[in-house]
């Protein structure tokens, strides 16, 4: 599978779903424009269009963890997945970890296991899915500073909670628990795309 960068990824079938096996690193849209980036940490702080950064401003970082993406572009129209592919919703999200036996133990078996990039203890990490999750952190909406890399995975779904607030999912180093919740669209977070079917498209659920 390739981006439109031609940056190459693995994929993985997960209970019936398409995944990619590593974070989406793309810097532009479908149709070729650029995606937005190199941001200071005050300008990051009042975008309201799709943007993205690299953890710690190294791109050493990307090729390792994939790029962070704000949720506005997520919500482009122009599209950041590969074609046929797209920023998977809050429900396709809930499909995989119920098939993984739930979110109190679906975390460790989508965490990358015996890895140099998780902190210690990596709980329960197996990564028997394939999914092969890495500690991205994210980037703060407030003042652009990167944090909780090592030891946390966020992943923005394409579902709008309200108008600034979107559905995500965390993954802990010290926990087996996929984490349901709503964090601010202005973060920089992963994203992982999911092969589309006939009748679902990037749109917003």
């Amino acid at each position: 599978l390739s981006d439109i960068d031609g940056n190459q990824y693995g994929t993985i079938e997960i209970g019936g779903q398409l995944w990619m096996k590593q974070n989406l690193k793309v810097g532009h849209y479908n149709d070729g424009s650029d995606i937005s980036t190199g941001y200071s940490g005050s300008d990051w702080a009042n975008l309201s269009s799709g943007a993205f950064a690299v953890l710690d401003d190294n791109e050493v970082n990307a090729e390792i963890y994939g790029y962070l993406y704000n949720w506005y572009a997520i919500d482009d129209s122009r599209g950041v997945c590969p074609e046929g592919w797209h920023v998977p919703s809050d429900s396709e999200y809930d499909e995989l970890v119920n098939f993984l036996g739930g979110g109190g133990v679906a975390g460790g078996k989508m965490k990358e296991a015996d890895s140099e990039y998780w902190a210690n203890p990596n709980e329960g990490a197996t990564n028997e899915s394939g999914f092969t999750a890495r500690p991205g952190g994210y980037k703060r909406h407030d003042n652009g500073t990167y944090l909780n890399s090592q030891e946390r995975a966020y992943f923005f779904t394409s579902t709008s909670h309200n108008e600034s607030g979107s559905w995500i999912r965390r993954l802990d180093y010290n926990s087996n628990t996929v984490f349901r919740l709503i964090e601010d669209k202005e973060r920089g977070m992963s994203i992982r795309c999911i092969e589309s079917v006939l009748g679902c498209t990037d749109a917003t659920a």
